[in-house]
């Protein structure tokens, strides 16, 4: 009587397990635990749970490791196991009290555990088989009663119950997870924009159900409803097209993979399965409003998985169908943006044209608007503080450019904007320092203008107007120099005669200072000449700086003498094409003009160097007061001195030394002092 108390009292609190929802191991192993209270003279209590492979494999059971080997690992072979396969085919409990007399378990098991006795019950519900449950002993017979065989069907009964109750949960759960998975695919693929986005939320939620990265999208022509072409991969797929191709030709199921795509195209229906490598293809048609778009595959060569289930194909199949309206209809607004991007394109070529008309000019160009605002400006047109076109478009020119309020640039566009005349001009522009030719005109909604830089052009005029004027001079001197020389020689013979007079010898310091000035004037005559002497000199290959050591005793004597510092800096440079009588005069000029500009105590500074491969730079630096702009661009020019006692003849024929060889004069002047860089090109001297 205790024995059927306790019986039911185990199954009561078995079913109450059941009907709270724990997990169905958790189940299980009671019932495990509950069969080997019952039955205390079997050893062993293990179930197994059908694969998809067709084997039984274990799931709980007590103990959960026997002879070493875990539960989990034993597998039944139905094929070798012949007890298994009787039982599953009749579904009836078989007990076998003496296995030496009976072949029908696996030899293997019975040896390895010495099973002397065995009991296998099927767990099933209705015609449904969820699973086996075997009960042995190790060495001794479990000599089991009737009664103890039905209570052991009772329990298992309850964990057929419980598999039961566990199977439609999780279809339940399946269901309303496929169910909130559609809802979100409908979701995703509303706030989808383009094709391309479309395509790949119907890739990702197919990964999601089929566990795949290789899907691909072949859609129709749509001018050509026989061609197919693969479109797209999905983001995650390894493969590149090439390689999904060449994948392709090992899938066959057979079929080649073209036929079973014109079939799918042509019934509309799912076509899946493995070929002989177990590698499988699913191809699902992209169906909307009864025409087929075109056909989505998913591929799995690395054999990760058998079969899709039926579930599996029919979810990835709505997931295919709930893509293909959205689909369809943005390839269709794809189709209507074509023609519009198409019909851009050509205005835009159009466009461009001009444009590029435009842009090639070399020069600054923009447009403004009646209200002053920059509508368009080239690559060429300057901007103040490093802005771009884009920093001013729209913004007012006099904003732009503050500083040319009240100028000339001012008042002619303003005639231009008011008169609609066009108008022509040149401006020193206050933004950047450089000379511009303007022409301005009108158009329908403001005025359009170019900018020529004229900077260097107002230098070649400066400069061909000095030397202009060295020609005249030159000129001048070369006709007059005998004429007054002729006549000064004479009297200077004369002077010099007087002198040895005793009678006039009271008058020598007279007669002295007359000769003198004779001579000054003779010296200014030969200037005259050097400054009219245009031809190239004599020049030969040598070194500017053993020139410069050459007159370095002058230079320090001359700068002691004054109370001045000198400093000498000379780098190795290559040799030039040089008069070494006139880079003395040239030099011996700039660093005596350097010296009267500096007070006692100052540094003159004399250095060489190569600025670059093809230029070697003369530098003459004073610490002076600096030189004025308006001296700055007189500098040069004959006659023109600053200097009390000067003829303004120096400077003219430093430049016209320069001149003949081939250099040029830089200056670079500040209230810290001023810099004269003589620059001789290399490749002169390589002739």
């Amino acid at each position: 009587m205790l024995s059927e108390q306790t019986r039911y009292s185990r199954l009561a609190n078995i079913t109450k397990i059941i009907n709270t929802k724990l997990e169905l191991r958790e189940v299980l192993q009671r019932v495990t635990m509950a069969i080997s209270e019952e039955v205390v003279q079997c050893n062993s209590v293990g179930i197994y749970l059908p694969q998809k492979d067709g084997t039984f494999r274990g799931f709980a059971g007590k103990p959960e490791v026997i002879n070493g080997i875990t539960l989990d690992t034993q597998v039944i072979d139905v094929e070798i196991d012949l007890l298994a396969k009787e039982v599953i085919e009749t579904q009836k409990t078989i007990y076998i009290p003496d296995t030496s007399k009976d072949n029908r378990p696996d030899p293997r098991s019975v040896e390895a555990f010495q099973i002397k006795s065995l009991l296998a019950l099927p767990i099933a519900f209705g015609h449904e088989l969820f699973g086996l449950v075997f009960l042995f002993d190790y060495g001794t017979p479990m000599n089991l009663t009737e009664s103890e065989i039905q209570s052991v069907e009772a329990y298992v009964n309850m964990a057929a119950v419980a598999i039961q109750n566990a199977n439609n949960l999780k279809q339940k759960e399946s269901l309303i997870a496929e169910k909130q998975l559609l809802l979100n695919v409908t979701r995703d693929l509303s706030m989808c924009s383009s094709v391309e986005e479309c395509l790949d939320k119907c890739f990702y939620y197919l990964g999601k159900v089929l566990d795949s990265k290789s899907i691909a999208a072949y859609l129709l022509d749509p001018l050509e409803n026989t061609a197919i072409r693969l479109t797209k991969l999905s983001k995650d797929c390894e493969w590149t097209q090439a390689d999904w191709i060449e994948n392709l030709k090992s899938i066959r199921m057979n079929q080649s993979f073209e036929t079973l795509m014109q079939k799918v195209i042509k019934t509309k229906s799912v076509i899946s399965g493995p070929n002989e490598e177990s590698k499988y293809l699913l191809m699902i048609p992209l169906v909307s409003m009864g025409e087929v778009l075109g056909v989505i595959a998913v591929v799995n060569v690395e054999g990760k998985a058998n079969n899709y289930d039926k579930s599996q194909i029919q979810l990835a199949k709505s997931i295919v169908d709930a893509t293909a309206p959205t689909f369809s209809n943005l390839l269709y607004m794809d189709q209507l943006e074509n023609m519009v991007e198409e019909r851009t394109s050509e205005l835009a070529t159009a466009n461009e044209k001009v444009t590029s008309v435009i842009e090639s000019i070399t020069d600054g160009f923009f447009a403004l608007n009646k209200e002053w605002e920059f509508i368009y400006l080239n690559k060429h047109q300057y901007i103040p503080q490093k802005k771009t076109a884009e920093d001013v478009l729209g913004k007012n020119i006099w904003n732009v450019f503050p500083k040319s309020v009240d100028t000339v640039m001012y008042k002619e566009f303003h005639r231009a904007m008011s008169e609609r005349v066009s108008v022509h001009f040149e401006y020193l522009s206050t933004s950047d320092d450089y000379w511009y030719e303007v022409v301005a005109y009108p158009y329908d909604e403001g005025i359009c203008c170019l900018l020529k830089n004229i900077t260097e052009k107002k230098k070649y005029e400066q400069e061909l107007k000095r030397l202009s004027n060295l020609d005249l001079i030159g000129q001048m001197a070369a006709g007059i120099s005998h004429e007054i020389r002729n006549p000064m020689t004479t009297v200077r013979g004369f002077l010099q005669l007087l002198k040895k007079e005793g009678e006039f010898e009271k008058h020598n310091g007279y007669f002295n200072l007359m000769i003198e000035e004779l001579d000054r004037a003779n010296s200014i005559i030969t200037e005259f000449l050097s400054i009219g002497n245009t031809r190239t000199s004599d020049l030969e290959m040598l070194d500017l700086n053993s020139i410069i050591r050459d007159i370095t005793p002058l230079i320090k004597i001359d700068t002691c003498n004054q109370n001045k510092f000198i400093q000498f800096d000379m780098k190795d440079i290559p040799e030039l094409l040089l008069n070494p009588n006139e880079i003395r005069q040239l030099i011996i000029n700039l660093y005596r003009n350097g010296l009267e500009a500096m007070s006692t105590g100052k540094v003159l500074s004399i250095s060489t160097y190569k600025e670059d491969e093809n230029c070697v730079v003369l530098a003459i630096r004073d610490q002076g007061e600096g030189i004025s702009p308006q001296t700055v661009e007189k500098l040069g020019t004959p006659f023109y001195t600053t200097k009390d006692n000067g003829t303004g003849l120096g400077l003219g024929i430093c430049y016209a030394i320069v001149a003949r060889h081939n250099a040029k004069i830089e200056i670079q002047t500040g209230s810290e002092g001023t810099t004269f860089f003589v620059k001789f090109d290399t490749y002169i001297g390589l002739r």
